[in-house]
């Protein structure tokens, strides 16, 4: 069972002001997970002008803490091409789901994704989708435990991702 919330969660969109403390807390994931052998991110493959323009874009959006600042954050999108092509029935997506450590299994990452479900049910949309290297189980199955369904692949040059999808009707 995982621990409660340290204050709740509310998400709110990234601000300007945001742009650096969600690429420390990417970068300090991406070690992170080099360190403990995760699959996910290279280190340093997003640049800071890269969340910068992200967050004047409205994509970012975030969970504060009083104790560790900025205690999770994610990116919402409402087209995915790269990963899912053209043509997709209208659907909500997710990148770039991040937790600060320090409050792991506090409910954070639960918080972030139902908010995102919530913008794409206020939308009208009927899925909700997402992806991970498939080379993280760890994420899949935590992807799975929320609801999510593997429902395909897609490869790149360097890596491939496990495409999921939840029914939001």
């Amino acid at each position: 069972m995982s621990a409660a919330p340290v204050e709740p969660a509310t998400v709110e969109p990234a601000t300007g002001a945001d742009a650096e403390a969600i690429h420390r807390l990417r970068r300090s994931l991406e070690d992170w997970m080099v360190a403990h052998g995760v699959e996910q991110w290279v280190p340093g493959e997003m640049p800071l002008q890269r969340v910068v323009d992200e967050v004047a874009d409205g994509q970012w959006h975030v969970v504060r803490d009083a104790e560790v600042g900025l205690a999770g954050a994610l990116r919402l999108l409402w087209s995915d091409e790269p990963f899912w092509g053209p043509d997709q029935p209208p659907a909500v997506y997710v990148h770039g789901l991040m937790v600060d450590r320090r409050r792991s299994g506090h409910g954070v990452g639960t918080a972030l994704l139902d908010w995102a479900a919530a913008q794409g049910r206020a939308a009208g949309v009927g899925l909700f989708r997402l992806d991970c290297r498939t080379t993280n189980p760890v994420l899949r199955a935590y992807y799975e435990g929320y609801g999510f369904t593997v429902v395909g692949r897609t490869d790149f040059p360097t890596f491939s991702a496990t495409l999921l999808e939840l029914d939001l009707s």
